[in-house]
């Protein structure tokens, strides 16, 4: 969105080496230490059988939810287009990603935007809609990323 020009209502931060509801309470901590009010925040527990494989925990922070989560790699079985998680890198996480567009991250420490799939940013400037890997498997793997592909194209 930010790249678009367009506002967003929150922020999804990807972690490589803590869990969502950790860095939350980091977030409440480093609050308290300046002098500011902590804030609740909801995790949503992995569940395997409803398509939620990892944790994800969602703090509010002046007006903006964070959602943070982890770098995940995935694995599908022949016959079920539910993977199997676990921990990964930033290419493992943009390669399994539904679109090259999203797959695109903002390295707080540079200031820069990171393109692990490689096609991300020339795709957002010309408005394709591009899946990361060969659209067939991307497609095999969850047929709810067509729907998803054609919502994004409408925004363009």
């Amino acid at each position: 969105d930010k790249l678009l020009g367009k506002s967003s209502k929150d922020i999804d931060v990807a972690l490589d080496d803590m869990l969502g509801r950790e860095f939350a309470q980091h977030i409440n901590e480093h609050l308290q230490a300046s002098g500011k009010d902590s804030h609740r925040f909801a995790v949503i527990a992995s569940n395997p059988d409803q398509s939620k494989h990892l944790e994800t925990a969602t703090i509010r922070v002046e007006g903006i939810d964070i959602d943070l989560v982890n770098l995940r790699a995935e694995d599908y079985a022949d016959n079920s287009r539910i993977p199997t998680m676990k921990f990964g890198t930033p290419t493992e996480d943009a390669m399994r990603r539904d679109l090259t567009i999203n797959a695109l991250f903002y390295n707080l420490q540079t200031g820069l935007v990171e393109d692990f799939t490689g096609n991300g940013l020339s795709d957002l400037q010309a408005g394709y809609v591009r899946t990361p890997l060969a659209p067939r498997d991307t497609l095999l793997d969850d047929p709810l990323r067509a729907l998803r592909a054609v919502r994004f194209a409408a925004r363009y």
